[in-house]
């Protein structure tokens, strides 16, 4: 964007109506997938208690917290001190009194944090712990797609790299994107990227028109619509939870209308909660079912989809850990150029949300 043509500071919602602009042309659908990951097998359960024992005196000795997104194996988020969403995660490093991070996730959410918390040392367990929807767009495409529509505000989902977050006018996460999207003024055209399932959502409840990328989630967009009329006919009186990236939400939302709740991870944790249903369909990768079982006891959580598996997320094991914070490995780091325009877009969405 030009320095005539800025960004604009946005408190948030300007109270105008939605416009409309015309459709814009996207990128074509590049399929990615883990084929090639080699998952570690579960491991003897035997074994948990002793090197999560050994993992938390590591954590003491070299002053480290230890972080587990939602999706990682229940070992690993019964040994962290924080579970929950990329961006709670990061936030949370950036407060915490420790130098040293060890975040079990994948390799975009480790650059989050050490963009967020410059001056620690943040260690990834696994650096072939990548991402699919992440892997979707590089920056090379995105400053090509910019150079196509000069002047358009770019929204990247915080499931992207550090090149591309810096790239970006503004980050979001699937719980304040629909904030995000609104705080925009409606005369800008908007470029979301990379989850086209998200940004079609995010069209529906703005009534904004995006220009999308046309980028997935290789196990979001695996759960589809048949899942879910499958197990709502099996649990008719489930309340039905679907993660925003999943290929099946336009097709739920026009079947069931508001009789379906689309969340975040966070969002779903939050809701079963507070929720008086006891029994729950969960659309959305199935690491998430260990931590809802902890916050919500006594409901019952059923996958639509029992293979939504992030191979990715699933590399990391607590002898990984444990390797990590003996060893100093394997840590991240950020080109502070790139760090410095990337947490501009990410301070952006925190001041929105």
């Amino acid at each position: 964007m030009s320095s005539a043509d800025p960004v604009p500071v946005l408190p948030g919602p300007d109270g105008q109506s939605p416009a409309s602009p015309a459709p814009q042309a996207t990128k074509a659908l590049v399929a990615f997938g883990p084929a090639s990951v080699l998952v570690p097998p579960p491991g003897d359960t035997a074994t948990f208690p002793a090197l999560q024992a050994e993992i938390r005196q590591l954590a003491r000795d070299h002053h480290a917290v230890i972080l587990s997104h939602s999706y990682e194996r229940p070992e690993i988020q019964d040994v962290a001190d924080h579970v929950g969403d990329s961006l709670r995660l990061s936030r949370l490093a950036a407060s915490a009194p420790e130098s040293t991070i060890v975040f079990c996730g994948v390799s975009f959410m480790a650059e989050t944090a050490k963009i967020l918390s410059p001056d620690k040392r943040v260690l990834l367990p696994d650096l072939a712990a990548g991402c699919s929807l992440a892997d979707s767009i590089t920056v090379e495409q995105l400053r090509a797609w910019k150079a196509e529509h000069p002047g358009a505000v770019v929204v990247s989902y915080v499931n992207t790299t550090a090149a591309v977050k810096a790239e970006s006018d503004y980050c979001c996460t699937s719980s304040n994107a629909r904030a995000v999207i609104n705080a925009i003024p409606a005369d800008r055209q908007i470029l979301f990227l990379p989850d086209m399932f998200l940004g079609l959502w995010l069209q529906r409840v703005t009534g904004r028109k995006l220009s999308i990328w046309l980028g997935e989630c290789h196990v979001h967009a695996g759960i589809r619509a048949s899942d879910v009329e499958q197990w709502h006919r099996e649990l008719p009186a489930a309340e039905l939870l679907i993660h925003p990236e999943c290929g099946c939400t336009s097709q739920v939302l026009e079947a069931a209308g508001d009789d379906v709740h689309i969340l975040s991870t966070e969002g779903m944790v939050t809701y079963a909660q507070g929720s008086s249903a006891e029994a729950f369909l969960i659309a959305t990768e199935t690491g998430i079912l260990h931590r809802l079982k902890q916050m919500a006891p006594g409901k019952r959580f059923v996958p639509v989809n029992p293979e939504a598996v992030c191979q990715y997320m699933k590399l990391t094991t607590l002898e990984k850990v444990r390797d990590s914070l003996r060893l100093g490995v394997h840590e991240i780091h950020v080109p502070a150029e790139t760090a410095t325009l990337a947490r501009l877009a990410l301070e952006r969405m925190i001041a929105i949300s």
